[in-house]
């Protein structure tokens, strides 16, 4: 048995009988079979014998039913496509009742499909999505394979807290109606499975730098939690982050790596995605027609990948990028919803403005200031890049991309002890709570970075979906954890 895509491209096949299974598309005039298995967003045209095929089971060759087909395949007929199938014999697997099965040959509402998302795979937009996904995943761990980094399974249980933010899930098997009190009246975290207060993990960060500082390189690419009560567009209760870290590196290598990643992973779709990707162009393209001109994008799907591969990054520090949205029209004229001026974060506003009006490329903006930025970050000093006289910066970097603004957050890490302790104070972080942490400050500190790269926000821009919970299988958010 061949998949579908290897009957359609390979073309030492024509002539000869092969055998294909897949899932009913259409089914027209009583004799073309639409057949799809996933391999590709393509149909294989299987076109029957009225006279060998029974009306019986011709009845059962509904969208949705899985049949088999073996047949020889000839030059299309048609248009679309480079061959056919003429049909010798075909058993039906699987049926699929017509007036029950919910994916009809019709345009659906993305919305809708979510509310079916077991099925929605087999439509041409997510099993587009999925296969780009795979594309992107499995490009990750060969670039980082290609670079020397070992790839480390950071936990997802952990009673620490990476981000400092307290967004955390909670996992207990303690009672809640009905949980040990210690002395303080609190809840007993001691007579919990762990012994103390656990979470689901934010971040594999803090466990990789560990790692890192042993093994020089490694990334983790694993599945990430938070507990932030936000219904949005942007926003997952889980979701996948690639988080590289590496010793001996600085705030350039790590501008570097981040930049390489990006452009290895789009090289990869547009070289082995390009039919799902001219799907997903077709369909952007539809939606910006219905768009006010002025909210329209400049460029096609395909398009925006090539001008994010083909142009290298633009490096400016926080300090520059105030002053150029300060100056920009849409802050003279009050169009930013979102305040500009110097300490506080930049929107998705600020920095779509910045890649895609002014420099008209993606942009690393470093040297944000400390106060608005974690507590491992590295304090940039007289000369840094970043360094600011207008306040304390530090040497993290953000990566904007068109469209969709932040696609990667990272820094330099700060190696200096005494440094890390003082701002862990500062910033209220308990430092027994991460003791170990702090020891790999003790025992032969060195300079490192590293970043984090969430997969699914990585994957809306490759694919030009909208909605972050149309390119993870089984989206998580507050409310829904259906399927």
């Amino acid at each position: 048995m061949h998949s579908i895509q290897f009957a359609l491209d390979e073309e030492s096949l024509t002539g000869t009988t092969v055998t294909v299974a897949g899932w009913v598309r259409t089914f027209r005039n009583d004799r073309f079979i639409a057949l799809n298995d996933g391999s590709t967003i393509r149909n294989l045209q299987c076109v029957i014998d009225q006279k060998e095929v029974d009306a019986a089971t011709r009845a059962r060759f509904t969208t949705g039913a899985s049949v088999q087909c073996t047949g020889e395949l000839i030059a299309s007929q048609g248009s679309g496509q480079r061959v056919e199938m003429k049909v010798t014999s075909v058993e039906v697997l699987g049926d699929s009742p017509a007036d029950k099965y919910p994916i009809q040959p019709k345009k659906h509402s993305l919305e809708f499909l979510r509310q079916h998302a077991h099925l929605r795979f087999r439509t041409n937009t997510y099993s587009a999505v999925f296969r780009i996904r795979h594309q992107v995943s499995f490009g990750i761990h060969e670039y980082f394979d290609m670079h020397g980094y070992n790839y480390f399974h950071a936990p997802i249980i952990t009673a620490s807290d990476a981000e400092g933010a307290g967004e955390m899930f909670r996992v207990s098997v303690l009672d809640p109606k009905d949980p040990p009190l210690n002395d303080a009246g609190g809840v007993d975290f001691k007579e919990d499975f762990f012994g103390a207060e656990s979470r689901l993990t934010v971040s594999g960060q803090l466990q990789a730098e560990t790692a890192a500082l042993a093994l020089g390189k490694v990334y983790t690419f694993g599945p990430t939690f938070r507990a932030e009560n936000s219904n949005t567009t942007r926003h997952l209760a889980e979701f996948w982050m690639i988080e590289p870290e590496a010793a001996f590196m600085d705030l350039k290598g790590d501008m570097d790596l981040a930049e390489g990643l990006c452009k290895h992973l789009i090289m990869r779709v547009l070289n082995n995605s390009m039919d799902d990707l001219r799907f997903l162009d077709a369909r952007l393209a539809e939606e910006e027609k219905a768009k006010p001109q002025d909210q329209r994008s400049e460029m096609g799907l395909i398009e925006r990948l090539k001008f994010v591969l083909e142009n290298p990054f633009e490096r400016i520090t926080y300090d520059e990028a105030i002053t150029i949205l300060l100056r920009s029209k849409p802050y003279q004229k009050k169009k930013f919803q979102f305040p500009v001026e110097w300490g506080v974060d930049l929107q998705s506003e600020h920095e779509r403005y910045l890649v895609e009006k002014h420099f008209k490329k993606p942009v690393i903006v470093t040297g944000y200031p400390a106060k608005i930025k974690a507590f491992y970050m590295r304090t940039n000093a007289p000369g840094d890049f970043g360094y600011s006289d207008k306040g304390k910066t530090v040497a993290a970097m953000d990566v904007l991309f068109p469209g969709i603004g932040e696609i990667i957050g990272g820094s330099q890490r700060e190696e200096r002890l005494d440094v890390l302790e003082a701002r862990m104070k500062e910033m209220g972080v308990d430092a027994e709570e991460l003791w170990w942490y702090l020891d790999t400050r003790k025992y032969g500190t060195v300079p490192h970075a590293g970043f984090g790269l969430g997969l699914e926000r990585f994957v809306l821009f490759v694919t030009g979906m909208g909605n972050i919970r149309d390119v993870i299988p089984f989206p998580r958010t507050p409310g829904s954890a259906e399927f």
